[in-house]
């Protein structure tokens, strides 16, 4: 007889199962109960979802309202490619459609977002007691399209006052935050 994935409770006629709109799972009311708007997957309403779910779903929403602007506008670094010790004016973006990362200055570059494996935010001033440390960079692992070798490409917020440094610090924060996400939604 088919019971409840969280409280293990056996649904009868009284005690109803309910799907979770993310993840489809069957809950009893109790376990089900939060409802939370789902719009990747076309729910602008507030829908079911289980408490696991709707945690990640308030979390894609807060990404989506504050730090997806951030990461489409872009921000200027000095982009270093693998071991090189030559470092490239760019700018880096997120593309319209949201799959890639774009980086434009003499080269030009676009890194499919699924293909990214590590993100690695590098900071600045912190403090034996966890002070305050700012982004300064990230180093970013990338997998070559049709092979299996990684590419690495360091980013450094470039210390010119043409460039926009706290833009810079904006955008890398926005960027740790997409990663966070993206690495919660590919654990589930």
């Amino acid at each position: 007889c088919p019971r409840c994935m969280q409280c293990d409770t056996k649904f009868d006629f009284i005690t109803r199962k309910h799907h979770c709109r993310r993840c489809g799972k069957c809950f009893c009311d109790k376990c089900c109960s939060k409802k939370v708007p789902l719009p990747r997957m076309c729910f602008v309403d507030p829908v079911r979802q289980c408490a696991e779910c709707a945690l990640i779903s308030q979390k894609e929403t807060e990404f989506y309202d504050k730090q997806l602007k951030v990461l489409m506008n872009g921000a200027t670094f000095f982009v270093t490619l693998g071991t090189s010790d030559k470092s490239e004016l760019m700018v880096c973006r997120l593309s319209n459609n949201q799959r890639y990362l774009v980086l434009d200055g003499d080269s030009h570059y676009e890194i499919e977002i699924i293909q990214i494996s590590t993100v690695q935010i590098l900071t600045e001033g912190f403090t034996p007691g966890g002070g305050n440390t700012r982004a300064i960079g990230m180093i970013l692992q990338y997998k070559v399209p049709g092979s299996e070798e990684l590419m690495q490409m360091k980013f450094t917020a470039s210390e010119d006052f043409s460039c926009n440094k706290k833009l810079s610090a904006s955008w890398l924060a926005a960027m740790h935050k997409a990663t966070k996400l993206l690495y919660e939604s590919r654990d589930q």
